[in-house]
């Protein structure tokens, strides 16, 4: 009666740069709590492509780009801005209204 489940993976379900910028707007808010959301978001976005080619884009080895965006990787900073403008993608920083 134990039914198997398919393994969950955000990546099946990013079907457009929207939902790309959507992902990394949220882990971008996130990251405060957890210094991981970025990494983990970027990748997601690169399983959700061609693994192979972004990696080749990043100048990484696939395996290499694996390892940096998996849970347990720690990209360096030059890494997360490489893999976000080979996935076409820029990070910006805006300015907070004040509250009063």
């Amino acid at each position: 009666m134990g039914g198997e489940f398919p393994v969950f993976d955000a990546a099946d379900y990013i079907a457009d740069s929207d939902d790309a910028a959507t992902l990394l707007t949220t882990a971008l808010e996130d990251s405060a709590d957890d210094p991981g959301a970025l990494p983990a978001a970027l990748g997601i976005l690169a399983r959700s492509g061609n693994m192979s080619e972004l990696a080749r884009r990043v100048g990484m080895s696939r395996d290499g780009l694996y390892r940096a965006l998996s849970a347990d990787g720690n990209p360096r900073w030059s890494t997360v801005l490489r893999v976000t403008q080979a996935l076409n993608l820029r990070l910006e920083v805006h300015q907070e209204p004040r509250s009063a």
